[in-house]
């Protein structure tokens, strides 16, 4: 038991947002395996809401040079949903400004360079270098459970990737542009899309992939109740 929660721990806790992959292709069995495992996440009364379309090849480029393309000229982002909060506070707004600011700092990207930081931005939609992209979709009538539940699934999908060796990174920067990867995927009005996610080996030679956010103590997000 200890030996089998300690291989898990390592997994969940090995995982990171990857920043740059090599581009070592990824074998299709291996995808399918991981969404298979993904596909076991539970969800309410098991509807499982997602839908995944995967992406290598010329079809992962064809989508990345038109995302990139749409962020250089500078387009306004229309995600299809409220991510983040409207009005940022604390200690929230602490937490991103000093993950923000330590990624930055990693890569050399002073506080105010604005251009160094669109540009660095605007490697979300070279998928980072990875060989593959996931694109996630849900039906654009469920309610905020399958919101919950889409997020076991895409854990899942993490976590399974680190005990095959891979890497990822999940993008919420991919649903920028709804229009673009619908288009391109076939993918209807009724659909939402969630977010992507790039996936590969890991390119450890590459500084960005050194630097790791911080998390906060158990006792600043758990309170033990006893009597």
């Amino acid at each position: 038991m200890d030996q089998t929660f300690d291989i898990v721990a390592q997994a969940i806790t090995s995982r990171k947002s990857t920043r740059a992959f090599l581009p070592t292709p990824v074998d299709r069995a291996l995808l399918e395996r991981l969404l298979r495992i993904a596909g076991t996440a539970p969800s309410g009364s098991n509807i499982q809401p997602w839908t995944v379309h995967v992406l290598s090849g010329a079809a992962r480029d064809r989508l990345s040079a038109e995302l990139l393309a749409a962020h250089e000229r500078r387009e306004p982002e229309r995600r299809e949903y409220q991510y983040y909060p409207v009005n940022w506070r604390e200690p929230y707004l602490g937490r991103r400004r000093k993950t923000g600011w330590g990624l930055y700092g990693t890569l050399g990207i002073a506080r105010g360079d604005r251009e160094a930081s669109v540009r660095q931005h605007g490697r979300n939609y070279l998928l980072f270098g990875a060989p593959v992209v996931m694109i996630f979709t849900i039906d654009a009538d469920l309610g905020t459970g399958s919101w919950l539940d889409y997020g076991m699934f895409l854990q899942n999908i993490m976590v399974a990737a680190r005990g095959c060796g891979l890497h990822t990174c999940a993008q919420a920067a991919l649903a920028n542009y709804p229009d673009i990867v619908k288009r391109q995927l076939g993918i209807g009005s009724d659909k939402i899309i969630v977010c992507g996610m790039s996936i590969g080996y890991e390119d450890g030679s590459d500084p960005v992939n050194g630097f790791q956010p911080e998390r906060i103590p158990l006792d600043e997000f758990v309170t033990f109740h006893q009597e």
